[in-house]
């Protein structure tokens, strides 16, 4: 059963809610949970990106951001997210949403700079693919200015203490646009501001380091979901060392320790996909391990379960399908306790990948009617934040890999047709990967020309996409295709792919 389609962004409301009086202490900002209504924090989330989109913003909004803002974490939004907002419920204003006033928040005033520097997120250059030619190394550039960004240099620890508000916002402005896009839209990159070396000289790690390794986290995904791993890994490791840096640094409460630990876990998992996913398995499977062993140290079943559910994932991908089995159905039991149908779903479906590789088709029959009950359970508020993914479009590509395993091209095609076809277009990287997966399966079920067709919209989308994973999935298309090559719209596909992998 297919989940019902997100919600669109509410334009109206009928009646403003009361404004609620500037908050000194937090409080549940139950305003704000009235306007999400019977939405769960996870499909408000994608409406909150579709209505930014609408206006040209980019937040990296989930479940997780919409829980701080209502237990009152986040006392007022940053200005991408507050044009957002105001777009999507239009005649309120900030205090009709149950936000503090931006002056009450961010000044010096209300809340002190803490004495040592924070944690930042910077831009930084992407560095230029190898071989490629200077025009094309030169096409990246900043976001257009902002009117309401700080000043250019704002980040660098000597800048004006004038602006040091700035900093104190929960979700600050030099967070939101720390991260290049070029005109391909292809690389983009992400680092911490601090390195290693000045991360060990910070004494005390608070809330604004936290929240940087957090934003870190969200950063990647976003970026990797928009256009792949190839153009990130390496920026994206930086991060991930400043992160576990910061573990040495002894945290003010447990509870920031405790986040820590599960931020640079999660930040382990992020860089581990980006090998994964840009085929260096063996540094995959380090920044896995790593995640899972940051994981017991917390415990954490959550970022366990995580940890598992990627190991599984990599290992179908290294030909180890009895291992890819066993990480499911760990990942499964660390999940159980924590109440997420759709997590134990996605694992599920992982283990019915192992069984697949195993060629066991009743045992992998078994996994999908249990993914699909607990799929069809809908999504809960349980939901961990890097499950935003996790939509009809990727159920239904994980059942085309498991039929494409078990050699039914034929069932294969249909599930990864589906895929391509509900999948959100603004997530390029996954598009490209669905259309590569069912041009794969259509030449093996014997249908060359709508392959050839299907690998024409790959080959469409690769200026914005860096994927070594959908590069060898297209080779391979190729050469079962080769026979083939005196059909007309066979012929120009290989002459097209041929030009690309050079």
């Amino acid at each position: 059963m297919a989940p019902s389609p997100d919600p669109q962004p509410e334009h109206r409301v009928n009646a403003p809610t009361p404004r609620a009086p500037d908050r000194s202490a937090r409080e549940p900002n139950a305003a704000f949970r009235q306007l999400r209504g019977a939405r769960s924090p996870g499909e408000f989330a994608a409406a909150v990106r579709r209505a930014a989109r609408e206006i040209g913003e980019q937040v990296a909004c989930d479940a997780r951001y919409i829980g701080r803002v209502e237990n009152g974490e986040i006392r007022c939004p940053n200005y991408a997210y507050e044009r957002v907002f105001r777009h999507m419920f239009p005649g309120l204003d900030l205090a009709d949403m149950g936000f503090s006033a931006r002056e009450t928040v961010r000044g010096r005033a209300a809340r002190p700079r803490p004495p040592a520097p924070p944690l930042q997120l910077t831009p930084r250059p992407p560095a230029p693919a190898p071989g490629a030619p200077p025009a094309a190394q030169d096409r990246t550039r900043p976001d257009p200015p902002d009117r309401d960004r700080p000043a250019a240099g704002h980040g660098s620890p000597h800048h004006d203490h004038h602006h040091d508000h700035h900093q104190n916002d929960e979700e600050s402005d030099v967070l939101r646009r720390a991260f290049m896009t070029g005109s391909t839209a292809a690389v983009a990159a992400v680092s911490l501001g601090l390195g290693p070396a000045a991360a060990q000289a910070v004494q005390r790690v608070g809330e604004a380091e936290v929240s940087a390794v957090e934003e870190a986290v969200r950063r990647i995904r976003l970026l990797d979901d928009r256009h792949g791993a190839d153009g990130l890994y390496r920026r994206a490791a930086q991060p991930l060392r400043t992160a576990y840096a910061l573990l040495d640094a002894s945290a003010t409460r447990r509870s920031t320790q405790q986040r820590l630990h599960i931020g640079a876990g999660e930040l382990a998992i992020s860089v581990g996909w980006l090998a994964h996913d840009s085929g260096r398995f063996g540094e995959a499977r380090s920044h896995y391990a790593e995640a899972l062993a940051t994981a017991r140290l917390a415990g954490d079943p959550g970022l366990e379960a995580h940890a598992f559910c990627n190991m599984s994932f990599l290992a179908r991908d290294m030909g180890r399908p009895r291992e890819a089995m066993r990480a499911a159905q760990a990942g499964e039991r660390a999940a159980r306790p924590l109440g997420s149908p759709r997590l134990l779903s996605l694992l599920a479906l992982r283990e019915a990948g192992g069984w697949a590789g195993l060629g066991d088709r009743s045992a992998c029959e078994d996994s999908l009617t249990r993914a699909h009950a607990l799929f069809a359970r809908g999504p809960s508020d349980a939901d961990p934040e890097w499950m935003t993914f996790f939509v009809e479009a990727e159920r239904e590509m994980l059942q085309a890999q498991c039929w494409s395993a078990l050699g039914d091209w034929g069932r294969a095609a249909r599930h990864a047709r589906r895929a391509a076809t509900v999948q959100d277009p603004h997530f390029t990287r996954n598009l490209a990967l669905y259309r590569a997966e069912l041009a794969d399966d259509l030449a093996r079920a014997g249908a060359p020309g709508e392959s050839a067709a299907a690998g024409q919209q790959v080959l469409d989308l690769l200026p914005q996409v860096q994927s070594a994973r959908i590069q060898a999935m297209l080779a391979d298309t190729s050469r079962l295709l080769a026979p083939h090559r005196g059909a007309p719209e066979v012929g120009a596909f290989l002459e097209r792919q041929a030009g690309v992998a050079v």
